[in-house]
């Protein structure tokens, strides 16, 4: 679990997995009817259910469905994106705070353009966040923070999300799986260069201030399973405005994650796999790598 008290007073627990907020957004409330999008895979023994989630959600959100529950009921392992157990998030609280703060002396606001100190100082000010703690933050971590402490006080909490719940729910024979370790995904972030941590922070920023209302519409299209909005509104704009942000947390993931389904589909396992939406859909998502090498893919 990763604390970081940001705030003037104390703030809810930031756990790692909504540290990938960026891919996949972050889910304000939604209807109460929701069908988010299921891809099956098949090989020549084994079925994978591929399932898009979302990390972050409220309590009023309702997205489980009878198809949902039978996928998980008829698994044999359930595979997410890192390990769910309590160590896995210790190390990762901790690998985030010693690689996202910068050394002594410098500071996240010399970072910054003229325009982009005023929109972080309005951001701070409109959500009661300390300037002086997050002066501290490498661009990463800055970027992260900012973005879940917004989201949680909407309504929107990590351990709400999709992974939590389904994590929480399973039985002790079902075995697990991850694709990832969590202090993998912290690299991925950390050791992106300071341009494009940046260029992710700025597309945060400008976000929140001009368009506050595409995180709702973002939770509606994947409330009614609408793929192509998702790709439109999330991940296509990742792309445009943050591309190596996008290459490195979104294509390079996908590619790796595509040769270990590919692997999976060799045995005779029924497995639910759970990531999130954002690496579903589009032209470089896994369901489009997978199809592109000749498996077949059913779904949206």
């Amino acid at each position: 679990m990763i604390v970081v008290c940001v705030e003037k007073r104390p703030m809810k627990p930031i756990r790692l997995q909504a540290l990938v907020y960026a891919l996949i957004f972050a889910a304000a409330p939604m209807p109460a009817a929701a069908a988010p999008p299921i891809w099956r895979v098949q090989g020549p023994h084994a079925e994978i259910t591929l399932f898009g989630s979302v990390h972050l959600l409220s309590h009023e959100t309702r997205w489980r469905t009878p198809a949902l529950d039978a996928d998980l009921a008829r698994a044999d392992a359930v595979w997410f994106e890192i390990p769910f157990d309590a160590a896995s998030q210790a190390a990762a609280g901790q690998a985030a705070l010693q690689r996202g703060v910068l050394p002594t002396g410098q500071t996240l606001t010399a970072l910054l353009t003229p325009s982009q100190r005023t929109a972080l100082a309005d951001l701070e000010a409109a959500e009661g966040l300390s300037p002086a703690a997050i002066d501290r933050f490498r661009p990463w971590l800055a970027d992260t923070t900012l973005s879940i402490v917004y989201f949680q006080k909407r309504g929107a909490d990590a351990s709400l999300g999709v992974e939590e719940q389904i994590a929480a729910g399973l039985p002790p024979t079902v075995a697990r799986g991850a694709f990832e370790t969590a202090q993998q995904q912290i690299g991925f972030f950390a050791d992106m260069p300071v341009k494009d941590q940046l260029d992710s922070l700025t597309e945060t920023l400008d976000e929140i201030e001009k368009d506050p209302d595409a995180f709702d519409r973002l939770s509606a299209a994947w409330a009614r399973g609408d793929v192509s909005a998702i790709d439109r509104e999330a991940v296509q704009k990742l792309k445009a405005e943050a591309p190596g942000t996008y290459r490195l947390l979104v294509v390079d993931r996908n590619r790796r994650w595509a040769d270990r389904i590919q692997q999976l589909l060799q045995g005779d396992k029924r497995i639910f796999i759970v990531v999130g939406v954002g690496h579903l859909v589009g032209s470089d998502s896994v369901p489009a790598l997978l199809r592109a090498r000749g498996i077949k893919v059913e779904g949206p």
